[in-house]
Formats: structure tokens, C-alpha cells, sequence
């Protein structure tokens, strides 16, 4: 096996809550799309999930009751940063939403700009400007 495509992309990115369908419904108004899969169902979702973006990557929720036990409660560990071509834009509408600031809008080298908001249910968003991507996406598109 090669290192190179040991990691083949991100697959799905799940985020926690008490309140499922408040979660999704939340991010349903941020994604501009509704969730596509709900199980057991929609009136009682214990795991929702979106498809989102250029790659349409996934995107579930999950009931906090089936959280590994050692998750530690409150915002922490990894945060994956989701390329937005307008991070100022984006950061404004998370907390017109009622997202709270993890992380300020700072500029990394390159033209790199990275934030974070910790949700409604207490998971970190990342968002980041992020001009690889942006060159990637048009190595694809010409």
C-alpha cells in the first residue's frame, strides 16, 4: 500500500448534539439544502446527514448518547476547516446564527485566512479562505 492515498479524502465529518433535529434544521438554514438520510426517521433523527460543497461531501449529525465514552464534553480536538471564498461573509452569517468565536479570522502565509465557530450544539465549525483549493477546483473545472 502507498502512503500517498493512504488518506483517499474525507469521507464524512460527524458532528454531536442533544438535539438532533435542532441541529439539523440549524444547518439545514446554513447549507441552503435539507438533510438527505435521517435515521430512525424525520420526527425523531438519532443521525442525519447532508451532502455539501463542490464534492458533495457528507455531513452527519449524531445523537450525543451514542458518543464514544471517552468524548470529552465541550468544543476540542481536531478542527477541519471548510473552504469559503468570502471567509468575512461566512464568519458574520455563523454568528448572525448564533454561533459563538473559537478561533478569530487570521491571515497564515500565502494568502492562507483560517476562523472557527463552536455551533449551537457545541461543536467546532472551521472555516478557512484557502487558495490551494480555490486552484485545485479550477485544475478540475478547465
Amino acid at each position: 500500500m502507498s502512503n500517498k492515498h493512504f488518506l483517499r479524502g474525507m469521507a464524512t465529518v460527524n458532528f454531536w448534539a442533544d438535539d438532533v433535529a435542532a441541529a439539523r434544521d440549524w444547518y439545514a438554514e446554513l447549507f441552503g439544502v435539507e438533510a438527505y438520510f435521517q435515521r430512525p426517521d424525520a420526527d425523531n433523527p438519532a443521525y442525519v446527514e447532508f451532502r455539501i460543497g463542490d464534492d458533495e461531501d457528507e455531513f452527519g449529525i449524531i445523537d450525543r448518547r451514542y458518543a464514544p465514552a471517552t468524548m470529552q464534553p465541550g468544543p476540542g480536538g481536531a478542527t477541519l476547516l471548510w473552504h469559503v471564498d468570502d471567509i468575512e461573509a461566512a464568519f458574520a452569517r455563523l454568528k448572525a446564527m448564533g454561533a459563538t468565536e473559537y478561533d478569530p479570522i487570521t491571515k497564515r502565509e500565502s494568502d492562507f485566512v483560517t476562523a472557527s465557530v463552536v455551533d449551537p450544539f457545541g461543536n467546532v465549525l472551521g472555516i478557512m479562505y484557502n487558495p490551494h483549493y480555490v486552484e485545485m477546483l479550477g485544475s478540475r473545472t478547465a
